[in-house]
């Protein structure tokens, strides 16, 4: 599916509170079940917002991601000398604040009917435009906890391991600097 596939045949929209949905299957049940049962109480909550990817001429759901407000700061990285390499990197010089503004990908999950078909990457880039384009707030890197199993792809699209003492778990925190978009 190309970009302009995408754009013809989905559309995505912010999930509606009291919105139900019926029927998902990305083939996780974690995610699965987000969507199903519990996405509507994290937003109720105001922890996440969920968006949902449906099919222009089905109303299917073919995807999915939520959203929530997170922060690269000083307690991420095992040392101050750590954070302050990786500041200094970013922000030459200037902004030495004690955290930077992110957004978190709490959830991303792609309905085993079309997956492999590029759709998580342009979701990838529909929430790095959001933020770059559209800011509503002021926001400098994207994060995500990925699970092992992703990491591939969030390496193909450009994402960075924000430090390595979770090398060991089932997910490693993973970060895009939005700026590189500028």
């Amino acid at each position: 599916m190309t970009r302009e596939e995408f754009q013809e045949r989905c559309r995505v929209r912010r999930l509606n509170i009291g919105d139900t949905i019926s029927a998902f299957d990305c083939e996780d049940e974690d995610l699965n079940d987000f969507l199903l049962n519990e996405a509507n109480l994290y937003r109720n909550a105001l922890l996440s917002v969920t968006y949902v990817v449906e099919d222009k001429i089905t109303d299917e759901v073919v995807a999915y991601f939520s959203l929530s407000n997170d922060k690269i700061s000083i307690s991420d990285f095992e040392s101050k000398t750590e954070f302050n390499r990786f500041r200094k990197h970013k922000f030459v010089n200037e902004k030495r604040l004690r955290s930077y503004p992110a957004i978190k990908i709490g959830r991303l999950a792609i309905a085993k009917s079309v997956q492999h078909q590029s759709l998580g990457t342009y979701l990838l880039e529909f929430i790095e435009d959001y933020f770059i384009i559209d800011n509503k707030s002021g926001c400098r890197f994207v994060t995500v906890d990925a699970y092992v199993n992703a990491i591939p792809f969030y390496i193909k699209n450009n994402y960075q391991f924000l430090n390595n003492d979770d090398e060991d778990k089932c997910t490693r925190v993973m970060y895009f600097d939005l700026a590189s978009l500028l």
